[in-house]
Parts: structure tokens; C-alpha cells; sequence
């Protein structure tokens, strides 16, 4: 496993061209299974000695410590894509992640703000300081574009096509799309460019951001979520809210403002379809709430 798993991360990298962020991920969800085998049995085993059994029984501890299914499930993925590696690179015969069942995924619907409460975030940055403009600036750019917390990060100059405010977006996977701005959105980048000041000692990558932090450096997803957490608790807003709330709330306005299912799965870069279904069902539920709030018919019990 020592071997095997930096190899594993390696092709993860080298030849999927995953994100940092899945990697990341990766080696933690292996780090805590080897964690767990070296507990329960008392070392690391080899990839070709692992069982089903030793496997299910790391899936029923994630259970009884009362891991979210999603978190079961994304650790499952990276099980049993590790292994089908291991089987590729003849560390294992067989892939014994395989048979195991993914939990089934709950149909809890994503938190998403009103259209009202999108403009008490988005006004919560005091525009008067340099780190008030980019807090704006990075608001706006995320509600405008619908992007992910990394997406915003990975942001480069050469990315920000000013003449036609359209960004270039590298996405998960690093595949790249295409994304407008509006109105909203390009005056506060262009407040933020005016005062953005990079550290020139800093390395290209770090100088070539679009937002960077009080250092002149590239930012940090964590340094976007304590900015979000600072400026939710200015707008009075539920404590649910998280940077991919923004994202969520794009998605959810563009459908009620009728936009089409396509044309959302596009701008927000997913592969399939069905990941994109989920905010119709938001907009359907509150179609249904407002249905029955405002038609005199809707709740009345049967006159006869």
C-alpha cells in the first residue's frame, strides 16, 4: 500500500488530469482506510491480499461513526478506482471494492438564497477598502458565473476576456468552459483590478491570479470561506451558506427565470444531465409552495 498508493495518486494527476482538490481527497479517504486496516488487523496489507470482507467491514465502521452517505459513497469511488488501478498494474487480481453496494444518496435538496438575499451578500463588502472590492469582486464574479469556490481560485488574468466579459473556467477534471459575466459582475471586477496589486516576488503562477489575498498571493479556498463566513453574519443570513450555496442559488434563478435545463448543464459545466435535474426540483417545490399560498382552491376541503 505504501507503493501502490503514491503511484495510484500520481496517475491521478499524471494521466486523468484530476484537480488538486480530488487528489486531496483521494489521499485522505486512502490514508484513513490504511488507518483503518493497520487498527483492525494490525498492518497494511498488499493490494492483492485485501478481501471484500476487510472492505465491508470499513464500510459498517464509516456507518457506526456516522459518516454522510455522500461521504460513504465518494470514499467507495475512490475504493474501488484505486484498485481497478491496482488490478490495471497487476498489484491485484481481482478488484475486491467491486461488489460493494453504494449507499443510495438522500433527496435532500441543495440550500439556495432568495434573490433578495443573494443582494444582502453581494452588498455586505465594504467597497471602500482594497479587501472590500475584491470581497465584492469575488461575489459577484461567483453568483454572475456560477462557480465553484476552486474554480474562483484557479482564476488567471488571461482567463478574464475584459471586451466581452467572458471567462474561461477550468472546471473539474480540468475541463474548461466557457462562462459570461454580467453587468453586475464586470464593474466589480473592474473596481477590484484598478487597486490589485500583486507581490512581485511571488512566483508567475501566484502573480498571474485574478484575486489575491492581503500578501499579494493567489488565494486559498479556505481564505474565500472565512471571507463568506465574515460578510454572512454582516447580511443576517442563515449559517447553511456556503460558498457553493452561491452556485446553487445561480442555478435555481436561472431555472425560475425560465432558462432552459441544457443551456444550465452547460454554464455550470456538469456532465450529465441528471446532476443538473436537482434544481428543478426546487423550482417545481416552490412552484407548488406559491401554488398553494396564493389559489383560493389549493387547500380547501372537499365541499362535499
Amino acid at each position: 500500500m505504501q507503493s501502490a498508493i503514491p503511484a495510484f495518486l500520481n496517475y491521478l494527476k499524471v494521466e486523468r488530469n484530476c484537480s488538486e482538490l480530488t487528489i486531496k481527497s483521494y489521499t485522505d479517504d486512502l490514508s484513513h482506510l490504511c488507518e483503518f486496516l493497520q487498527e483492525q488487523y494490525g498492518q497494511k496489507p498488499r493490494p492483492a491480499v485485501i478481501e471484500v470482507s476487510q472492505l465491508r467491514s470499513y464500510v459498517s465502521y464509516l456507518h457506526e461513526c456516522g459518516y454522510a452517505q455522500a461521504t460513504v459513497a465518494r470514499r467507495l469511488a475512490c475504493l474501488r478506482s484505486f484498485f481497478r488501478y491496482c488490478q490495471r498494474e497487476g498489484l491485484c487480481e481481482s478488484n475486491p471494492a467491486k461488489p460493494l453496494r453504494t449507499p443510495r444518496a438522500g433527496n435532500k435538496l441543495p440550500h439556495f438564497l432568495t434573490t433578495d438575499e443573494v443582494g444582502r451578500l453581494l452588498s455586505a463588502p465594504l467597497t471602500t477598502t482594497n479587501d472590500g472590492l475584491r470581497d465584492r469582486a469575488i461575489l459577484e464574479t461567483m453568483y454572475s458565473a456560477g462557480l465553484r469556490v476552486a474554480e474562483v481560485v484557479g482564476l488567471d488574468l488571461q482567463d478574464y476576456d475584459r471586451s466581452s466579459g467572458i471567462l474561461r473556467i477550468r472546471g473539474k477534471g480540468r475541463k474548461e468552459r466557457i462562462a459570461p459575466v454580467g453587468s453586475y459582475a464586470t464593474r466589480a471586477l473592474e473596481g477590484w483590478l484598478t487597486v490589485r496589486t500583486p507581490d512581485l516576488n511571488a512566483d508567475q503562477m501566484d502573480q498571474a491570479s485574478v484575486f489575491l489575498n492581503r500578501f499579494g498571493r493567489r488565494l486559498t479556498t479556505r481564505s474565500i470561506g472565512r471571507m463568506l463566513e465574515k460578510h454572512i453574519l454582516t447580511a443576517g443570513l442563515s449559517q447553511q451558506t456556503s460558498p457553493h450555496t452561491l452556485r446553487h442559488s445561480f442555478a435555481t434563478h436561472l431555472l425560475d427565470g425560465g432558462a432552459d435545463l441544457r443551456s444550465v448543464q452547460e454554464l455550470l459545466g456538469h456532465k450529465s444531465l441528471t446532476t443538473t435535474q436537482i434544481y428543478t426540483h426546487i423550482s417545481t417545490r416552490r412552484l407548488r409552495e406559491t401554488y398553494e399560498a396564493a389559489h383560493p382552491h389549493a387547500n380547501s376541503s372537499d365541499p362535499n
